[in-house]
């Protein structure tokens, strides 16, 4: 599966054959991004897709010297899972 960084529409995409996977952000303040969105069609679920967005979108914010503010319930349970990226989340 590929993950697109869709920096215009500040979003990380994966197209599936069921349609389109996205985690969407927004800016939060200086070094920040807000992680707000998961959506992953029914029938992708449960696939790991929603993780593999999560990963893309910290992977970006750590490359760019940033820190998330988790929003969205998917990915604040995502990195409390992953305790190696605790370090990403901000204020």
């Amino acid at each position: 599966m590929q993950i697109v960084h869709d920096s215009q529409a500040r979003r990380f995409v994966a197209e599936l054959a069921t349609g389109t996977a996205i985690l969407a952000y927004v800016p939060a303040g200086e070094g920040l991004l807000e992680l707000y969105s998961t959506y992953v069609p029914m029938s992708g679920r449960g696939k790991g897709v929603a993780g593999q967005l999560v990963e893309a979108a910290l992977e970006y914010a750590r490359g760019e010297g940033l820190r998330v503010i988790p929003t969205c319930w998917y990915v604040g349970h995502w990195i409390d899972q992953h305790p190696e990226h605790q370090d990403l989340v901000g204020a």
